[in-house]
């Protein structure tokens, strides 16, 4: 489970359309650490992120479920957007 869980939290991270992990209360809890933003239970995989403004919703969804399956064809994936993280106050998106 630890070495799938860093799996799944690298491939997301490398996602275009994610600024992020997800800091809430969706992780994997290992002996002295967790990972945030990806829980794995089984065959069942939740990931939880902070989308980057822009892309449509549905197609960051998308990305991290195919980045996901990309690790494990098999694994049953939840993708939930938590946020969505704004540019700078100023700069234009």
């Amino acid at each position: 489970m630890e070495r799938l869980a860093d799996a799944v939290a690298a491939a997301v991270r490398g996602c275009s359309a994610v600024a992020r992990l997800a800091a809430g209360p969706v992780a994997t809890y290992l002996p002295g650490r967790l990972v945030r933003g990806v829980a794995v239970r089984g065959d069942d995989v939740r990931v939880a992120v902070v989308a980057r403004y822009g892309p449509p919703l549905p197609q960051v969804a998308a990305d991290v479920h195919a980045a996901v399956r990309r690790v494990d064809p098999g694994l049953r994936v939840q993708v939930m957007i938590e946020d969505i993280d704004l540019p700078a106050s100023g700069t234009r998106p």
